[in-house]
């Protein structure tokens, strides 16, 4: 009766992977909201989270994650991004350094600039983790979207990403296990 029990959750597990594999979501086509929040880590997602602002689908940006040694000037330079569009779209956020701490950081910005609604921006294979992150962070009555940046993960970047992302779902049933 164990071995059937572990077989099952093998089996599980397994099905699991696989649905999160072949199931990794897409770049939001449309679709206005207050912002658009960047989580840092990955290529592209800066330059998605711009293409955003600059076809008119969110007013401000806010980019979770950023080194604190990376200067706003030297930002706008790297991404080419306008004096006049960094002085009133672009914030950046000094104090993430994991997902859980950007779901913070961008909730508080959130809270601050009395927002809405947002599109989160990260890589496709972390948008799960992130989002459920972002979404447990936010204040009542924000509404949240997906905007993945599509990607070529390889094998050993899914698995264990779909691991965190367990973890995480499971550390979230047990707030003491939280740290």
């Amino acid at each position: 009766m164990i071995l059937r029990f572990l077989a099952a959750v093998v089996l599980v597990y397994i099905l699991g992977f696989l649905a999160f594999a072949v199931t990794l979501p897409r770049p939001m086509a449309g679709g206005a909201t207050d912002a658009v929040i960047v989580l840092t880590g990955g290529p592209n997602r800066i330059p998605r989270g711009l293409e955003v602002l600059d076809d008119g689908f969110a007013r401000e940006m806010f980019v979770s994650g950023v080194d604190r040694e990376v200067k706003p000037q030297e930002f706008a330079e790297e991404f080419d991004v306008p004096a006049r569009q960094m002085e009133c779209c672009v914030e950046l956020g000094y104090l993430a350094v994991d997902t859980r701490s950007n779901a913070g950081e961008a909730a508080q910005w959130m809270n601050d600039n009395d927002f809405t609604s947002a599109r989160v921006v990260t890589t496709d294979w972390h948008m799960a983790r992130a989002f459920s992150e972002i979404a447990e962070a936010m204040p009542p009555g924000v509404r949240l979207v997906k905007d993945a940046v599509r990607s070529q993960p390889e094998l050993g970047t899914l698995f264990l990403e779909y691991n965190k992302l367990l973890a995480s779902e499971v550390t979230r049933g047990f707030p003491s296990l939280r740290a």
